[in-house]
C-alpha cells in the first residue's frame, strides 16, 4: 500500500499546533474516541486477525470482561476530500492509524506472519510510518511517534 506520509504528518502537526484557543471549544466536548465501528464480510475472522496481528482484543462478550484499552497519546482526527487517493481505492471511507512503541518490531512480526507491510524510509518530524492493509482490504497505518527526548531529525 502506497500511502503519502507527508499528508498525515501535516494534519498531526497541524491538531498538535492548532491554533484553536481553550475558550473557542465548546464547554462540553468529546474526550476521545470510544469505538471504531465498520463493516466486515467476516467480523469474526477479522477481530481474531487484528487481536492476533496487532493486539487489539476483541469485543468483550459480557460487561464483566475488559475490553482493548488503547494508551494515552496523540489522536488526529482528519476527514478527507471525497476523491482522496490518501487511503486507497474511491471506496475506502476510512483507514486507522494505529500507534506502536516500536515500528521495526511491530513491522518483523507482521512479516514473520506473512502480512505484507510497507515502511516509509522517511523519519518525519512526528515519528515513522508503515503501512498494510487488514485481511478485507482496509488500510492500516501503524506509527511510532517521535520520543520527544530525541533531537535528531
Amino acid at each position: 500500500m502506497r500511502v503519502s506520509r507527508a499528508l498525515l504528518c501535516a494534519c498531526a502537526l497541524t491538531a498538535i499546533g492548532s491554533s484553536t484557543s481553550r475558550a473557542q471549544l465548546p464547554a462540553e466536548r468529546v474526550t476521545g474516541i470510544g469505538g471504531f465501528f465498520f463493516r466486515a464480510t467476516d467480523p469474526k475472522g477479522l477481530a481474531e486477525w487484528y487481536e492476533r496481528h496487532l493486539g487489539v482484543t476483541r469485543t468483550p462478550e459480557s460487561y464483566s470482561a475488559e475490553p482493548w484499552k488503547q494508551e494515552a497519546g496523540t489522536t488526529v482526527f482528519a476527514p478527507f476530500k471525497a476523491d482522496t487517493k490518501y487511503f486507497g481505492r474511491p471506496t475506502q471511507q476510512w483507514m486507522i492509524n494505529f500507534r506502536v512503541r516500536d515500528l521495526d518490531a511491530m513491522v518483523a512480526q507482521l512479516k514473520r506472519a506473512g502480512i505484507a507491510v510497507e515502511v516509509d524510509p522517511q523519519t518525519y518530524p512526528n515519528g515513522r510510518f508503515a503501512g498494510l492493509e487488514g485481511p478485507e482490504g482496509n488500510p492500516i497505518q501503524l506509527w511510532q511517534p517521535k520520543d520527544p527526548r530525541d533531537s535528531r531529525d
